[in-house]
C-alpha cells in the first residue's frame, strides 16, 4: 500500500471500534488525521501532532461544522473525509419513539451530508483547484437484510448507501471520489472470545476485525484509484451471499 504521506483525513467517530482502527491505519501510513467523537479516546490511544481529537456530538450541527471549519482553516484543505460515526439504537418497533429514530439518523446519516457539503462550499471557494479529493462513507450489510428492531439502523445505512452516489455526482467537479463500505461483522473488542461456531459460519471462515475495514479504505484512498467511484464495497467474510433456511 502507498504511502499517505501529507494526506490530510477527518474521520467522525474515531475513538474506539472501526474508527480508531482507521485512524490508526492512516496515522501508520503517514497521514494527518483529526478525528472526532463523543467519547474520549482512551489512554492507549496514539495522539500527537499528527493525531488530533476533537469531542463533539455529531447530531450538534454547529459543533461538528466549527470542527470542520477549524481545519480548513488550520490546513487549508483536507483531503480525505472519513464518515464512520454510527450509533445501533435497536429497539422493538412498539417500543421505538419517534425521538429516538430521529437521533439515530442524525447521528448516523446526517453528518455524512453535513461534512460533504461543507467541504463542496469550501472548494468552490477554491482559486486553484485539487486534483485529489476522497470521501468513504460507513454504511451496513444492514442496508440490504435486517432482524427485528433495526429500523432506525437499517434506514441510516441505506440512506448512506443513496446518499453517496448521489455525492459522486454532485462532487465530481471539486475532483472528489465518493464511496462507501459496507462492513458485515467487525468484532472489536475480546475477539478471542468468539466461538468456533461464530467463525465457520462465515465463507472467509472468520470474524471480521477493525482492520479489515480500515486496509480497504486506505485502498480506496490510494492516488490512482479515482476510477472507483459512487461504489458500495461489502466485506462481510460473504455473509449476504450465504443462502440460510431455518
Amino acid at each position: 500500500m502507498k504511502t499517505m504521506s501529507n494526506k490530510r483525513v477527518f474521520v467522525t467517530g474515531g475513538s474506539q471500534g472501526i474508527g480508531r482502527g482507521i485512524v490508526e491505519a492512516f496515522v501508520a501510513a503517514g497521514a494527518k488525521v483529526a478525528f472526532c467523537d463523543a467519547c474520549e479516546p482512551d489512554s492507549s490511544f496514539p495522539l500527537s501532532e499528527n493525531c488530533l481529537f476533537f469531542k463533539a456530538d455529531v447530531t450538534d450541527v454547529t459543533a461538528l461544522t466549527e470542527i470542520v471549519e477549524q481545519l480548513f482553516a488550520d490546513w487549508e484543505d483536507i483531503d480525505i473525509l472519513i464518515n464512520n460515526v454510527g450509533i445501533g439504537g435497536f429497539s422493538p418497533l412498539t417500543e421505538m419513539t419517534v425521538k429516538q429514530f430521529d437521533r439515530i439518523i442524525a447521528t448516523n446519516l446526517r453528518p455524512a451530508f453535513i461534512t460533504s457539503r461543507l467541504w463542496a462550499l469550501h472548494r468552490s471557494k477554491m482559486e486553484v483547484l485539487p486534483s485529489y479529493g476522497r470521501i468513504i462513507n460507513m454504511s451496513s450489510t444492514r442496508y440490504l437484510m435486517s432482524e427485528p428492531g433495526s429500523e432506525g439502523y437499517a434506514a441510516s445505512k441505506g440512506g448512506i448507501v443513496s446518499l453517496t452516489h448521489a455525492l459522486a455526482l454532485s462532487l465530481s467537479e471539486f475532483h472528489i471520489t465518493v464511496n462507501c463500505i459496507s462492513p458485515g461483522w467487525i468484532q472489536t473488542k475480546e475477539y478471542d472470545s468468539l466461538t468456533e461456531a461464530d467463525h465457520e459460519q462465515h465463507p472467509s471462515g472468520r470474524v471480521g476485525k477493525p482492520d479489515d475495514i480500515a486496509r480497504a479504505c486506505l485502498f480506496l484512498c490510494d492516488q490512482d484509484n479515482n476510477f472507483i467511484n459512487g461504489q458500495n464495497l461489502v466485506i462481510d467474510g460473504g455473509m449476504t451471499k450465504k443462502m440460510i433456511y431455518v
